[in-house]
């Protein structure tokens, strides 16, 4: 019997393009599989309403599942029902965000401020002796830092 748990553990084979060391479940994009029979419907939920990456994504999790087993009708939409925050990255996203170089966000930010910005540590070093340059980076949801410690520049990850 296919379970909503055996397909969940499924997608977290499937890697976000942008950051390819987390999966789209640890990303927390999956919101949402429902099964009937064989069948299996998956709802992901953008970071951003432009990310350039959602069909991407779609098309990875229908030809991961489709390659996998007894599955019958592989379906995925994009859905802004659910609002995704960083809250919903895993603990093993954190992880996944450090090892790729990315400073992870702070949790339970729901008001971002210069401050949390600010208040960056280093992913390679873990100082908090670190400056922010610029609160804009290569992508919408990061921003330009500089480890004082280890000379390192890094992007973090911002919270939302």
């Amino acid at each position: 019997m296919i379970t909503e748990a055996y397909i969940r553990e499924e997608l977290k084979q499937v890697k976000d393009p942008e950051i390819p060391t987390i999966s789209i479940v640890d990303l927390g994009i999956v919101t949402g599989i429902k099964i009937d029979n064989t069948d299996v419907h998956v709802t992901l939920t953008p970071t951003f309403a432009g990310c350039p990456a959602l069909r991407l994504m779609e098309d990875m999790v229908v030809d991961h599942l489709n390659t996998n087993n007894n599955l019958g009708n592989v379906s995925v939409e994009t859905s802004f029902e659910t609002t995704w925050t960083t809250d919903l990255i895993t603990p093993e996203g954190h992880v996944a965000i450090k090892k790729h170089g990315l400073a992870p966000p702070r949790r339970n930010c729901s008001n971002i401020s210069m401050e949390i910005l600010e208040s960056t540590n280093c992913p390679y070093c873990d100082s908090e002796n670190t400056s922010m340059k610029s609160p804009f980076g290569p992508t919408l949801c990061r921003s330009l830092h500089y480890c004082n410690n280890c000379k390192q520049a890094f992007e973090g990850f911002k919270p939302v």
